[in-house]
């Protein structure tokens, strides 16, 4: 079976880190890069952290890039409350020995989409969209060759997590994700609705750190960092875990439904800046742009999530 190239674009984030382990633990993917963003934490953090994770899954082969540091018209907004101070708080990881790559992750894009034949690239967004709005921006040549995106980010029946009305990746860089929305690139969004489904009860996190790997044993780590924060706002079982739902909808689309609708993007108003305004009753006139997910097999999830990163070091 052919593999799919993918290149994973992230702000890690204990969640990303999971999502990063996720791909490099299933052999039906080719990751040929990750490209790192601001986000949860600051470029500097972002492009570290996707290195010390790539060493903790033994693939201190593979290139990292680091990205745009700011969005695109904004002053850029982090999320230490929830991820730590550096992003993967929890965990005691060594600090990475593999390099970084010196390439701009927007230069890499550009360079990879444009080499690879149409159709044959998959985008996996972690985070803020910035770096693929700057590449949009700078090479338009490369929308029609990418194959899809699959990014965890909005939110509608949930509505927001850093606002009332936004989700945080969103929200971060609203105008960039305005732009990917209306590149005509097929589109599928994780919004909150998936991934607050998404949840780590402790029977699940039990079974990471019983897997005894250092994988396992750092994902139940970080998740018994980062969950304080979700159980306090939202009363819930557990901490959801949001990006690894892109990684887990290319194994097994299967596990995930949703609907082919209209996105748009909030791009003006104070009020409700980053929103996903997802046309989800057909009720406008706009054409559909983004297949938007809305419920997933939480049990299958988990069950594919732990048999992968059980093959890690």
């Amino acid at each position: 079976m052919e593999k799919q190239k993918i290149i994973i674009d992230t702000d890690p984030g204990q969640d990303d880190a999971v999502a990063i382990l996720l791909a490099l633990a299933s052999p039906e993917l080719e990751v040929l890069g990750l490209t790192t963003v601001a986000g949860n934490v600051p470029l500097n953090l972002t492009q570290k952290n996707a290195r010390i994770i790539c060493e903790l899954a033994g693939r201190a082969d593979l290139p990292v890039f680091a990205g745009c540091d700011q969005p695109l018209r904004r002053n850029l907004v982090t999320a230490e409350h929830v991820h730590g101070r550096t992003g993967l708080d929890g965990p005691s990881l060594p600090d990475p020995t593999m390099p970084l790559d010196p390439r701009h992750a927007v230069a890499f894009l550009i360079e990879t989409l444009r080499a690879a034949p149409p159709g044959q690239v998959t985008l996996c967004t972690l985070g803020p969209l910035t770096n693929l709005a700057t590449a949009f921006g700078e090479a338009p040549d490369i929308i029609p060759r990418i194959g899809q995106i699959i990014a965890m980010g909005g939110a509608y029946f949930e509505v927001g997590n850093i606002t009332p009305a936004a989700e945080f990746n969103i929200y971060v860089d609203p105008e960039a994700a305005d732009i990917v929305v209306r590149s005509g690139v097929p589109l599928t969004f994780m919004p909150l609705d998936v991934t607050h489904k998404a949840l780590v009860t402790a029977p699940r996190n039990a079974a990471f750190r019983a897997l005894g790997n250092g994988a396992g044993v750092a994902t139940a780590e970080m998740t018994d960092f980062f969950e304080r924060f979700d159980r306090a706002k939202y009363g819930s079982d557990g901490a959801p875990l949001h990006d690894p739902t892109v990684i887990a909808y290319l194994l097994k689309p299967e596990l995930f439904s949703g609907r082919h609708v209209n996105v748009a993007v909030e791009t003006r108003s104070d009020l409700t800046l980053g929103m996903t305004v997802a046309d989800w009753w057909g009720v406008t006139n706009r054409a559909p742009n983004v297949t938007f997910m809305g419920d997933l097999d939480a049990d299958g999830f988990f069950a594919l999530l732990t048999e992968r990163l059980a093959r890690l070091p």
